[in-house]
């Protein structure tokens, strides 16, 4: 499994009102631990959603995970909760220096 993971690009998401995150895929009706890689059965493959509010404010400036918005913290902690692995990195822009260390 995986030891930590990188959240890039959560600048992207800060005009949303409501971010949706998929949580479970279904394949003739039952769940499967898995995303298809095939397009016939992703094409069959219903999803459930997980939906959170979203932020609408610039993230761009965060340089710590206190400086983002809360909206924004409970969504990177949804994720580390989902699938039980830490998020070390949070990409906020282009820049070299818009990456939010958690460690």
């Amino acid at each position: 499994g995986f030891s930590a993971l990188a959240v890039t690009k959560l600048d992207i998401l800060d005009t949303f009102e409501e971010i949706r995150v998929g949580v479970e895929y279904h394949l003739d009706g039952k769940k499967i631990p898995y995303f298809p890689a095939n397009q016939e059965l992703l094409n069959k493959v219903t999803v459930k959603y997980k939906d959170l509010p979203g932020w609408r404010r610039s993230t761009e400036g965060a340089r710590t995970f206190d400086d983002l918005p809360a909206e924004a913290q409970a969504y990177i902690r949804f994720i580390e909760g989902y699938l039980e692995v830490p998020v070390k990195w949070i990409g906020v822009g282009k820049s070299r220096k818009s990456i939010i260390k958690l460690f």
